[in-house]
């Protein structure tokens, strides 16, 4: 598979994505630490008592991040999957990851560094046309066996 050169595309910005949401989860940890604020009594007690067994606007922003992009790479991972066995042009299809990609990573600052609306709505919806347009053509693919 890894010769098919729009897989090989799909994979190297499928591993960038999966990283980002890998450091997505590193910093929700230590911005745990950080602000002492833990979900999980045990936690808490093991960083200084019950007290930090609380929420924190920051680590929360941290989460809402991180969920964010399990609700929209985790599509992409399938589309892409899918839409690379279906014979797209490597320019066209690396367009559509590429952009997926840096839409996401745009869209991680903004959340992160409470970026000025609406730049994060602006990243989520340029990272859904790709998407969609995978979608489409997949299901323009697999028409004629349906």
């Amino acid at each position: 598979m890894l010769r098919n050169n729009v897989f090989s595309c799909f994979v190297f910005y499928a591993v960038l994505l999966v990283l980002k949401m890998y450091m997505l989860a590193f910093i929700t940890g230590q911005v745990r630490l950080r602000k002492k604020a833990f979900a999980n009594p045990e936690d808490a007690m093991r960083h200084g008592g019950l007290q930090y067994h609380r929420l924190d606007p920051d680590v929360e922003r941290c989460r809402r991040a991180h969920r964010n992009d399990m609700e929209n790479i985790f599509p992409f991972l399938f589309l892409g999957t899918i839409y690379s066995m279906t014979g797209p042009s490597p320019a066209t299809a690396r367009l559509h990851f590429l952009a997926f990609t840096a839409c996401r990573m745009l869209h991680s600052v903004a959340y992160l560094a409470a970026l000025p609306a609406p730049t994060r709505s602006l990243a989520y919806v340029a990272a859904q046309v790709p998407c969609v347009s995978m979608a489409l053509q997949i299901l323009a693919a697999v028409a004629t066996y349906a």
